[in-house]
């Protein structure tokens, strides 16, 4: 029995996907012209590999996996270039505490009323100001732990870092977040 072919709809993907990739690129690296980029390179890639479909997944998801590949990537190059004399550091270096000294202060899921007030335009906006004002890799970093949700395994894979040295960097973005908020948010 011949091994059926799966064809792709290349020819509509712009008109079907581009929207919904952009969208999906622009939340996880805060920038439109750089979304725009990899959407083009998604693409591009998707048409290189076409004959690796096996149609297992739908070709939106399939696409949205390139992406996502993509994006990581874009991160672990900003980090090649910019991250090598971050510090690592090792704390609790005993049994079942090690590597997770930090992990026991994340925040617990947000109640409605919170998610109220980020809907706030400007609040978002000063959100988003305070985190573009930490330093490049804190604010990678975070974004990718706490609002792009990676997992610490995959984001210490991705960028070489050990999940002490995380868990050190996503400290010290909050704390400057906080007192970038406390500043410019909350004491006004």
């Amino acid at each position: 029995m011949a091994e059926e072919q799966i064809v792709l709809n290349t020819d509509k993907w712009i008109d079907n996907y581009a929207d919904y990739m952009f969208n999906y690129a622009v939340v996880r690296v805060n920038n439109s012209d750089l979304a725009k980029d990899l959407v083009q390179d998604t693409f591009f890639a998707g048409l290189k590999s076409a004959k690796n479909f096996q149609g297992k997944s739908t070709e939106r998801t399939w696409l949205i996996s390139i992406l996502k590949r993509k994006i990581i990537d874009h991160y672990r190059k900003i980090n090649s270039i910019k991250g090598q004399a971050e510090v690592r550091m090792n704390f609790y270096n005993d049994g079942e505490n090690e590597g997770n000294w930090l992990e026991e202060r994340v925040p617990q899921s947000w109640d409605n009323q919170s998610e109220k007030a980020i809907e706030n335009e400007e609040l978002k906006s000063q959100i988003e100001t305070c985190i573009d004002a930490l330093p490049e890799k804190y604010a990678m970093v975070f974004r990718m732990k706490t609002i792009q949700e990676f997992e610490t395994e995959e984001i210490c894979k991705e960028l070489d870092i050990t999940s002490s040295n995380l868990w050190v960097i996503i400290h010290r973005a909050r704390t400057q977040l906080r007192k970038c908020m406390e500043d410019n948010w909350f004491n006004i």
